[in-house]
């Protein structure tokens, strides 16, 4: 039985829920599940918490990073290039320095509406199956904030349909697509998602992600180890118990310290062999468990 994180690099045509099942036969375990959808034609960083790391899953950042494909004169609508052209306007006089006087308009904290072929919730249903049956169109999607850290050029493409290579930065939330959009609408010739990567989600990078087939031979070799159930949450301040501490805080009891110098809702619990017990929450100087789990050796 494995207790911990494995992050995925999710290959593209596939869901998140359809990772969460391979990995379920693969594991022969039942209690997985992951950190946050990426769209089907989307590859990259999928953190997917197995055993009791599942109860960790609320507690992981929120930060995520892409590197993406933007192509100017095509507009889908799914704004993203597995959609159907709703708009065919080929701008092969469209050039970089025009492309990049916008990109600042997209960084900060800005407004986006998201793509009605989404998996956000209205009333209890998806707004990608109010889509697909007509039901809602893009302008009755609200409007919501988001932030986008960075923007970065990467590479142009010239041609009929130049196209975009960009580095992205942004926090929970945030759709490139809908930036890919938003920024062909302001250019006035269109323009859709024709690839992207995740390459940073929720503390996981891709360095430390495998695919599926490594994850395969690793259980054929014996040799598969997840990440630590604490592997994401090292930006939440740590407290260590000493062993009277550990006996009440894995009864569940709240515990009271003298001093106690955080500016963090959570914290991390260790106990005192430095094995990680869960997450409490902090109210003044008594630590609220929220998570608690039995060190692993």
């Amino acid at each position: 039985m494995f207790h911990g994180f494995i992050s995925i690099d999710k290959p593209p045509e596939i869901t998140a829920h359809d990772c969460v099942s391979k990995l379920r036969k693969l594991l022969k375990q039942k209690k997985i599940g992951h950190g946050g959808t990426l769209d089907p034609m989307a590859t990259g960083v999928l953190p997917i918490a197995v055993g009791n790391a599942t109860r960790l899953l609320r507690f992981l950042p929120s930060g995520k990073a892409y590197i993406a494909k933007i192509r100017f004169g095509l507009v889908t609508n799914t704004d993203d290039i597995t959609g159907e052209i709703v708009r065919d306007r080929p701008c092969s006089n469209l050039n970089l320095d025009t492309v990049k006087d916008l990109l600042p308009l997209f960084q900060g904290k800005i407004t986006q509406r998201p793509p009605a072929f989404s998996a956000i919730q209205v009333d209890g249903k998806r707004l990608y199956d109010l889509a697909r049956r007509g039901e809602i169109t893009e302008a009755d999607v609200p409007m919501r904030e988001v932030e986008v850290q960075k923007i970065k050029v990467l590479g142009w493409t010239e041609g009929e349909y130049p196209e975009l290579d960009v580095e992205i930065a942004c926090g929970a939330g945030t759709y490139i697509r809908a930036i890919a959009r938003d920024l062909g609408e302001k250019l006035g010739c269109g323009a859709t998602l024709s690839g992207l990567r995740r390459t940073f989600s929720n503390g996981f990078d891709l360095e430390a992600s495998l695919t599926f087939d490594q994850v395969a031979e690793k259980l054929r070799s014996h040799s598969l180890e997840v990440l630590a159930p604490d592997h994401g949450l090292h930006f939440l301040p740590e407290v260590t118990l000493d062993a009277e501490q550990t006996k009440y805080w894995c009864m569940g009891q709240t515990i009271k310290l003298v001093k106690l110098e955080v500016c963090s809702q959570f914290v991390r619990m260790y106990d005192h062999e430095q094995k990680f017990v869960g997450v409490s929450e902090v109210n003044e100087s008594v630590l609220q468990p929220i998570v608690v789990l039995s060190p692993i050796n």
